[in-house]
């Protein structure tokens, strides 16, 4: 495929004046592109014309494929612009965009996926949709040029029943997402999620983890639902547990080519069932949840495994992601030169150069490398024999196959791992899409406080405080969120995802260092939450502010895509939040929002997973831990409480002069006391490691 960054040069279109760099890599297209916006809505209601909307982002494999088959084919853009006006948005800018038009694709088609190509009325009202189009007949596809014609004919020929078709379809959707309170409220009980649970029990792959079949994506909201499930559980030996479910899984992933050997990280999805073979993108929303996810598993089983790979993940996004401002850029491509996955993969001959015979061998059996390859790409034939790095076999297996000790494999594979790492950065690496987006800043604030709490890292929690201090800067005004942030540039209104995310950043950053401003910020923008988006007649949240953009759907997302839903987040937000302040109001919240999910998800199977944690932490037993007392003398107290896994333990920390929000009738003393209370019921102040750890211990059942 060619290089989308050395096309020929032909005069700009309009989103040469963008700052989204997807939208950028268009610019040069002999598509006349409009931007979403007025502009091109008026363009089209003037002439009559429908409008062909296309949606992407700049990581997307395919969306580079169909902009160098069709957008950049002038006899395709020439038929483009004659028949329609064509706009192009980043889903990842234009969330809200993207979100009501994959749910009309979906309803349409079945399926949804980017590139996605959608056809609307003047009016915005979508009459037909679709992905990705080759240019010409294939793979029981119609060729795009087909299918701009047929379009064009009928909308010239038969404009009256495509009107009609759009209204009746427009029409049915918005009954569809309308989400109120049931007349009668499911009782929520332990049989709710434990109904759930047997779900993804029946759908576990046993032998390489994850649910279902290929193609396999991490969906770390599942997991996460899991582990705050099974937190409290006895039958952790049982192989379908939900601990051990997410831990196997957690490794079966790590082993497999999703995962960067070299340099950390993961990409955003495996076309197989084993995790083997990525499409290579690494997006920071995965790899911020993953990051958390491996925290919370090492603080379960204290393998340092899990740590080193949560580790890795954050070092991996702090080195390729990371702004020195402060903030988290959104993700890498998958391509390089043209051709995906060509900076990771690796030859039998490459290796066999780079090192001597015996350490080739090893490099070789450390990596599965094959001569004949495992990774093949269909749009460059002759690129053979490469492989993606995969982990076939444990240290101990390997250093017995290759007649070593475990310690001398260790040496020999940092030293392989160093090489092969120097060697590729000499490559010409994928684009990172350095466009700033706040919710995804949230899930990343949260990974990093968690680790940092977690693993008593303290560069971790200056990062994490970086990263606050920039979107308190740039991103917070007039008491509200802007969504993206490019080239010293704020916009689009904040989405509910915005609010959320963040606000649990925050609160997590809150619990790894006292700092009272953060959680006082916290409620500051979850009442703000409130005002803009809660559904005052119906329940819940919407996905757009109250005074955003009037889209033909206004939608409350209940179900998680690759990122949390945001009325899920909202309903975590709430509850904690609720028992901070001591506002029950807020936890009702939460409850509408679990009521509403319930009744309308009874026969779905696991695509609500962060409201059922939310879930699940309305129906845990009320547990608050308070540590007061100088910083200096809590330090032992914090590094205690970090190393257990407490999902749904409220946890306030802070010095003698904080006003611990929990409980603020607990004794101020300059000495560190730690409080294990249940329902606000404590025992005995313990100011001793030892008999904190014997409450602690108590807390958690052991």
């Amino acid at each position: 495929m060619k290089n989308l960054d050395n096309i020929d040069r032909t005069p700009k279109n309009r989103l040469s004046r963008e700052t989204s760099p997807y939208l950028l890599q268009h610019q040069f297209n002999p598509v006349d592109w409009y931007p979403w916006g007025q502009e091109a809505f008026e363009k089209s209601q003037k002439i009559n014309k429908p409008i062909l909307l296309s949606v992407g982002y700049s990581s997307c494999h395919w969306c580079h494929v169909m902009a160098h088959e069709s957008f950049e084919n002038v006899q395709i853009a020439r038929l483009m612009n004659d028949h329609f006006i064509n706009i192009k948005v980043d889903r990842e800018e234009r969330p809200d965009v993207d979100s009501v038009y994959m749910t009309f694709t979906q309803a349409l088609t079945g399926q949804g996926g980017w590139p996605m190509t959608i056809f609307l009325t003047p009016e915005l009202k979508p009459f037909y949709a679709g992905t990705y189009y080759p240019p010409n007949d294939s793979h029981g596809r119609p060729g795009f040029p087909k299918l701009l014609n047929a379009i064009s004919t009928a909308w010239n020929n038969d404009q009256e029943n495509i009107l009609d078709s759009a209204n009746n379809i427009t029409s049915q959707m918005q009954k569809t997402v309308q989400k109120k309170l049931p007349t009668a409220s499911i009782p929520l009980t332990s049989t709710s999620l434990s109904d759930r649970f047997e779900i993804f029990r029946n759908s576990y792959d046993e032998t390489n983890g994850g649910f279902g079949n290929s193609p396999k994506f991490p969906s770390p909201t599942n997991l996460e639902f899991l582990l705050t499930y099974g937190s409290h559980k006895k039958n952790q030996d049982d192989p379908k547990s939900a601990t051990s479910m997410v831990l196997t899984t957690l490794k079966k992933m790590w082993s497999g080519g999703i995962y960067d050997h070299l340099a950390g990280g993961f990409s955003r999805y495996s076309v197989d069932e084993k995790w083997l073979i990525p499409h290579f993108e690494k997006m920071l929303y995965d790899n911020a949840q993953l990051a958390k996810l491996y925290t919370h598993a090492y603080q379960i089983t204290e393998d340092i495994f899990y740590k080193e790979i949560a580790t890795e993940t954050i070092e991996y996004v702090l080195a390729d992601l990371y702004d020195e401002n402060g903030a988290f850029f959104a993700s890498q491509d998958a391509d390089s030169e043209g051709v995906e996955g060509k900076f990771f993969v690796w030859t039998n001959e490459e290796l066999n150069e780079i090192f001597d015979v015996k350490e080739s061998q090893i490099a070789k059996a450390l990596y599965n490398i094959q001569k004949e390859g495992n990774f093949f790409d269909p749009h460059h034939p002759k690129l053979t024999g490469r492989s993606v790095l995969s982990r076939k076999y444990e240290l101990e297996t390997l250093a017995l196959k290759l007649e070593l000790t475990v310690k001398e494999l260790n040496t020999k594979l940092s030293k392989i791992k160093k090489t092969l790492l120097e060697k590729r950065k000499k490559r010409v690496a994928p684009k990172i899409d350095d466009k700033i987006l706040t919710s995804w800043n949230g899930l990343m604030l949260a990974a990093v406080a968690e680790a940092g709490r977690g693993f008593d890292n303290r560069f971790y929690i200056e990062v994490a405080e970086k990263n606050v201090t920039f979107f308190r800067e740039y991103m917070w005004k007039n008491n509200r969120f802007f969504h993206t942030y490019k080239d010293n540039k704020a916009s689009v209104d904040g989405l509910l995802e915005d609010y959320t995310f963040f606000t649990i950043g925050l609160i997590e950053l809150y619990k790894a260092t006292g700092n009272n401003k953060h959680l006082q910020w916290a409620k500051q923008i979850f009442e703000q939450t409130i005002n803009l988006f809660h559904d005052d007649e119906n329940g819940a949240f919407f996905d757009t502010p109250k005074d955003g953009e009037n889209f033909v759907l206004r939608q409350k997302s209940i179900t998680d895509s690759p990122t949390p839903s945001g009325n899920g987040s909202a309903a975590i937000v709430a509850i904690y939040l609720s028992r901070y302040f001591n506002k029950p109001e807020w936890e009702t919240l939460a409850e509408e929002v679990i009521n509403i999910t319930l009744n309308n998800t009874q026969h779905v199977n696991y695509g609500v997973s962060t409201v059922l944690q939310s879930a699940e932490f309305l129906l845990a037993p009320r547990k608050e831990i308070s540590i007061t007392g100088g910083k200096s003398s809590r330090n032992d107290f914090e590094r205690k409480l970090s190393k257990y896994f407490f999902p749904n333990v409220t946890i306030a920390v802070g010095d003698y002069n904080a006003y611990l929000p929990i409980e603020n009738t607990l004794e101020s003393t300059d000495i560190a006391t730690a409080y294990v209370c249940s329902d606000f019921i404590c025992q005995l102040p313990a100011t001793s490691i030892s008999e904190f750890t014997r409450q602690l211990d108590n807390l958690m059942g052991i």
